[in-house]
């Protein structure tokens, strides 16, 4: 039987347990039902279930337009997953079934997902068992599997701009130690190559997928065309997202507008996080 290394929360948000028993605390939302959105991209607002995923091989620290920094919004999942345990997918499978109730869309984050390829591929077989299920998977598009891809309906790429490199001066104020994947992010947090295997393989497939930028700084549209566009083939102009910086709404605040103009003048999409909106800066929501 395949396990998955889960992370935090990991099916949610959710009221039943595998065997369909009621649990005593209601989730994150603050619902008596399961379920929530989709808070970015494409199907921002569309009814979900999320699956997180433990580890991730690149940890990002962005710097804010007022020069503060911003790091990863799920670092349980990356930085200090504190909180990872391992359930076999029948288990996950399980959670999903008792909870979908009339949703459609299960959404599979992390971390990175595609670290856990061969056991993902498993999960994905599983899951696109259930009739009309609509699958995403959200990924840095630095690693791709052919064995997880032909399950997937779309693929939510953020691909990650020099602004998310960790500094020394950024992990000397996070009091981290510059080692494993904060030694090396910088090196790795491109790969063309990769980027462009998720392009050609949604086209020859007829998946979807969304190039989603993480946007902190004036001038990251420059980077976008010279470092990305300009080397990949075959995408469209609303296949590129533009998401401003930051995990609260204070910090969405200092970028939503500046990223909004940038959407605007370069006729890409605008990505809100409607989550945050919704529900703040917290967990399972």
């Amino acid at each position: 039987m395949s396990y998955l290394a889960l992370a935090n929360e990991g099916v949610f948000p959710i009221t039943k347990d595998k065997d369909g028993q009621s649990q005593s605390e209601l989730p994150a939302t603050g619902f008596s039902f399961p379920g929530t959105i989709q808070g970015e991209g494409k199907l921002a607002g569309v009814p979900s279930l999320f699956i997180r995923l433990s580890g991730c091989n690149l940890r990002c620290i962005w710097s804010m337009p007022d020069g503060s920094f911003c790091r990863c919004d799920t670092p349980y999942a990356s930085f200090a997953p504190e909180r990872t345990f391992s359930m076999a997918i029948d288990d996950v499978v399980a959670l999903v079934q008792q909870n979908l109730g009339a949703m459609k869309h299960v959404v599979i984050t992390g971390g990175e997902p595609f670290l856990q390829h061969k056991a993902l591929a498993d999960l994905c077989l599983e899951l696109k068992k259930i009739p009309q299920l609509h699958l995403s998977v959200e990924t840095n598009g630095t690693l791709f599997s052919r064995e997880v891809a032909q399950h997937i309906d779309l693929f939510s790429i953020s691909p990650k701009l020099s602004n998310s490199n960790p500094t020394d001066e950024k992990i000397t104020f996070y009091g981290l130690k510059p080692s494993g994947p904060l030694s090396y992010h910088a090196q790795r947090r491109k790969n063309l190559p990769v980027l462009q295997k998720f392009i050609d393989f949604s086209r020859e497939n007829n998946k979807d997928f969304q190039l989603k930028f993480v946007i902190g700084n004036h001038n990251d549209y420059l980077e976008i065309n010279k470092e990305y566009l300009s080397e990949l083939k075959n995408w469209n102009a609303d296949d590129i997202l533009l998401m401003p910086l930051g995990a609260t709404m204070e910090e969405l605040k200092k970028t939503s507008k500046m990223v909004l103009e940038m959407a605007i003048q370069n006729g890409w999409r605008y990505a809100p996080r409607v989550h945050i909106e919704l529900f703040g800066s917290i967990a399972g929501v």
